[in-house]
């Protein structure tokens, strides 16, 4: 059974059409590569995932609820965890206060993030507004794992950030494959990191799913018709 689904999925800002037919499925403990152009839907579609846009037509099922009719606060508590694209941290509180604004019970704690991202550690006390833009990133996953969340959805993790600190949340993310029953949804740019982590792939193009298949399987062809790679 799948954790997460969406089927004929389409979505509109005010008169306008973003998403026409998106179709995929995750399943618990997988890693799914949404991929796509920019301005394809893929933020769009998390959003839709998170309830911060209402789909008009399909179905969003999650953990077995058609979420139509649920808040994003609602979802969130099902088990949705969010890392937004741009961040998005409270600059004003500190590292531990942010990690702990929306902290559930479960076995991501404190601790257990300060594990992943010893730099969290290091910072507990610091202002959020003066992390730089990587330790900043590294807080917001850390933020969303304490929410001990089922689904965990990454809109554009890496984008922007140095070349050691990618490596050092690409790092992350394997080990959260390996050592948790996580699922995950990565939002990416980047063949060459996803293909170390993501077990499908599924590929937008003009607000419609087109490719859906194992990432192994994307080929050459594929990836320059609809990435332009």
């Amino acid at each position: 059974m799948s954790l997460l689904s969406l089927n004929q999925v389409s979505a509109f800002y005010g008169p306008s059409q973003a998403l026409f037919d998106v179709n995929f499925s995750v399943a618990e403990g997988e890693v799914v590569a949404l991929m796509g152009r920019n301005g394809m839907g893929k933020s769009t579609t998390i959003k839709v995932i998170c309830r911060m846009l209402q789909h008009r037509g399909g179905t969003v099922m999650f953990a077995g609820n058609d979420v139509a009719r649920s808040p994003s606060h609602k979802v969130a508590r099902m088990g949705v965890g969010l890392v937004p694209e741009g961040r998005r941290c409270f600059s004003d509180l500190t590292v531990y206060e942010n990690l702990i604004a929306a902290a559930r019970k479960g076995a991501w704690d404190f601790a257990a993030v300060a594990e992943l991202f010893p730099r969290l550690l290091e910072r507990r006390g610091q202002a959020a507004g003066t992390l730089s833009g990587g330790e900043q990133q590294m807080l917001a996953i850390g933020r969303a794992l304490m929410t001990n969340p089922k689904l965990l959805l990454l809109d554009e993790a890496t984008e922007g950030l140095a070349p050691v600190v990618r490596q050092e949340i690409w790092q992350a993310i394997s080990k959260l494959k390996a050592q948790t029953g996580l699922a995950i949804v990565v939002v990416d740019k980047s063949l060459q990191e996803l293909r170390g982590v993501a077990d499908t792939a599924v590929i937008l193009e003009k607000g419609t799913s087109v490719w859906n298949g194992a990432f192994a399987e994307l080929s050459a062809d594929v990836t320059d018709r609809f990435l332009g790679i």
